[in-house]
């Protein structure tokens, strides 16, 4: 015999349809729906240039943002009083949800920048800046900049007003990673000029057929990262 949870659930979809019944079940898709008021349906971002995409993202990224919200390395209150009460195990629950989200992007939105601030964000991703000491963003990022596993994020797919925002909040401090904070080391030594023209390019760029992170880096991080517990090197 069924039980009668899933009697009731079969009722629900028999009789208000299937949206009704995963309201009515308790799984992580129905817990997570509280996400999706910032981060739109099944964690794909929204129009507003200001919340992320965290579908697909690596889990060991997401694990970290959610435990630096939650422990005040990153300062949104909407953000901390969701996760003040949630344990690690929780926290890791929620972030392999998302990343086991495989869904399709959206096309970016047309350059809003002349050629010229393009080619110098082309440059600062692909080649960086070594007389300042600025790494490519791909050298961490991932050659095709779809993140590495388990830890490193994509950059492509993200609003040029998000990817701006994460780089004042770097500077001023209001967003930190764990000791050594590479991230924060890296926007330090970016002026607003680079971080515009890195911004502009990155939101102009489609994602690649293949959009998911990269297993592995082809070499070590050029630098120390207190959040990437590994990147699986490939030889």
């Amino acid at each position: 015999m069924l039980r009668k949870s899933r009697l009731l659930t079969l009722f629900w979809v028999l009789v208000m349809g299937p949206a009704a019944a995963l309201a009515a079940e308790d799984s992580m898709a129905q817990r997570m729906l509280a996400c999706a008021a910032c981060h739109g349906a099944e964690g794909r971002a929204t129009g507003d240039g200001f919340y992320p995409r965290i579908a697909g993202k690596p889990a060991g990224y997401l694990y970290h943002q959610l435990l630096n919200f939650r422990e005040g390395r990153r300062l949104n209150a909407q953000m901390t009083y969701l996760l003040e009460r949630q344990g690690d195990a929780y926290l890791r629950e929620m972030a392999e949800y998302f990343a086991g989200l495989s869904l399709p992007y959206p096309p970016p939105r047309p350059p809003q920048a002349e050629p010229a601030r393009l080619q110098r964000g082309l440059q600062l991703v692909r080649q960086g800046d070594a007389a300042r000491g600025i790494p490519a963003c791909n050298d961490c990022h991932g050659e095709k900049m779809t993140g590495v596993l388990p830890d490193i994020p994509g950059l492509l797919g993200l609003p040029y007003d998000y990817l701006v925002a994460q780089f004042g909040a770097w500077r001023q401090g209001t967003r930190r990673g764990t000791a050594p904070d590479c991230m924060a080391a890296i926007a330090a030594k970016l002026n607003p000029e680079d971080i515009d023209a890195a911004a502009a390019w990155l939101a102009a760029q489609p994602m690649p057929a293949d959009p998911h992170p990269a297993p592995g880096l082809p070499r070590p991080l050029p630098v120390s990262c207190g959040s990437v517990s590994a990147t699986g090197v490939t030889r």
